[in-house]
């Protein structure tokens, strides 16, 4: 039996396949001790997730809370203190070809091994490129059934990154004078609530008032009961919009995963082609990136990849987390369906940034001046303490893909697991002993210690 390598974690037994349907409902299998921090629950998915947002504390998953935030209480200022500089940045020829210099590697080296003992994940895969060069490494196993080890050629499932590319495709059609920030969502699919009034701007920075459907037991009793259901776009948005509207368009922020599904549409719409034939026309032919992939409803990644687990759905429980590496995904769409790996993320984290290879210099100034404050929301992407890029999680891995605007460096973690450790009041741990740690997720936590190392520390709110 092979052991999460998380500080006093229990081995890990991967749950088969699911009994009948509906059994455990709530997630009742952990147990009555400590319920209310290990249950299974079903409030996993509502973030899918983005975890530094307009200083709201974050939820089970890693993301923000579902209550919305008042625009007007979100503090308008500066996260990018210079985006002419960060657009015009030169990459260097060492960046890709050289080795990071070795005091700064075991710095990396120590923090990620640390971080790593306190994660409740079975393995990580991490990566940092700086002007002076890039170093990767992966920490565990992949595959606890057969012990093999985390390799740095391997895929996971990448989230809420999923969203950044999402948003700069309908940057790039914006550019292309296809369609306008300014336009209304009802322009191009019809029957939203408000979408008379809704813009493609406020979907992307998450103030439309659209409920998400991840917070809707209509998906989430559907989807974890049976987590080979696939859902059509159409289906998700269905369900979101029943809930809608939650405010008044522009005044309030929600972090809602129908707005991005939305966006996927609007880009099918206006290009007349399925988004992962528009994904692999304008960003990963452009970027090489090779190993990025849209499974559409396939359940399948690409070999080689990482077993992903979670107690989140019916059927985990703390002594046997779900393996839910084949659990469809058509459910993510736009918001968060892409399959990646390190060596890709590295790339795609700097074209971001910089929007080098991606968007001309005025739409990147657009998105790096479009948050709401310190550590808020702008055009698809997060930005906090100078960091911008997005989270993701879903049932069975976290990932966290962020470029440090001030030093041109970029910072990838992804973990094969979506389970929070530490001291956690609501997210399910794998253990009842949970030291003093702060509740956060496997790549949060790599995350944090290794901005740290570098110097430019970058602190995920705390998961409950």
């Amino acid at each position: 039996m092979t052991s999460f390598s998380g500080r006093g974690s229990r081995a890990l037994k991967p749950a088969g396949a699911p009994p009948t349907v509906g059994a455990n409902k709530g997630g009742d299998a952990v147990g009555s001790t400590n319920r209310a921090r290990s249950r299974a629950g079903r409030w996993g998915l509502v973030a899918l997730a983005a975890v530094v947002l307009v200083g709201v504390s974050s939820c089970a998953s890693g993301g923000p809370s579902t209550t919305p935030v008042p625009t007007a209480s979100i503090a308008a200022s500066t996260c990018v203190s210079d985006p002419g500089a960060v657009i015009a940045a030169t990459p260097t020829a060492v960046s890709t070809t050289a080795a990071l210099p070795a005091a700064l590697t075991a710095s990396l080296d120590a923090a990620a091994r640390s971080s790593f003992a306190q994660a409740a994940a079975p393995g990580a895969i991490v990566g940092v490129r700086t002007p002076q060069g890039t170093w990767t490494a992966a920490y565990g196993i992949a595959d606890p059934g057969t012990g093999a080890p985390m390799t740095l050629d391997m895929h996971t499932r990448i989230g809420s990154v999923t969203k950044t590319f999402t948003g700069t495709l309908i940057m790039q059609l914006a550019e292309e004078g296809k369609l306008s920030l300014d336009d209304t969502i009802g322009k191009y699919i019809p029957g939203i609530p408000n979408g008379d009034i809704i813009t493609l701007r406020q979907l992307a920075d998450m103030t439309s008032g659209v409920a998400s459907y991840t917070k809707s037991p209509a998906f989430t009793d559907v989807y974890f009961a049976k987590p080979e259901t696939i859902f059509t776009p159409t289906e998700l948005v269905a369900v979101g919009i029943a809930n809608s509207p939650i405010f008044e368009p522009g005044t309030q922020f929600d972090y809602s995963n129908t707005n991005i599904v939305l966006l996927g549409l609007v880009v099918e719409k206006v290009t007349g082609m399925p988004v992962e034939q528009v994904l692999a026309d304008k960003i990963f032919g452009p970027l090489k990136l090779t190993s990025t992939s849209w499974p559409g409803d396939q359940t399948d990644l690409p070999a080689p990849y990482a077993h992903g687990f979670t107690l989140q759905g019916d059927f985990a429980t703390a002594a046997a987390p779900s393996d839910a590496t084949n659990w469809n995904p058509a459910w993510g769409f736009t918001a968060g369906e892409l399959i990646s790996n390190v060596a890709d993320m590295l790339t795609y984290d700097r074209a971001l940034g910089t929007g080098q290879g991606l968007l001309g210099a005025a739409s990147q100034t657009e998105r790096l001046t479009s948050f709401p404050g310190a550590g808020g929301y702008g055009l698809g992407m997060v930005c906090a303490d100078g960091w911008v890029g997005h989270t993701g999680t879903v049932p069975g891995y976290t990932s966290y893909v962020f470029y440090q605007t001030a030093t041109d460096t970029s910072l990838v973690v992804l973990a094969n697991s979506d389970i929070a450790s530490g001291v956690c009041d609501q997210s399910p741990t794998l253990t009842d002993d949970p030291g003093t740690a702060v509740c956060l997720t496997p790549a949060a936590r790599m995350f944090a210690a290794l901005s740290t190392a570098l110097g430019n520390p970058f602190t995920p709110n705390a998961t409950h």
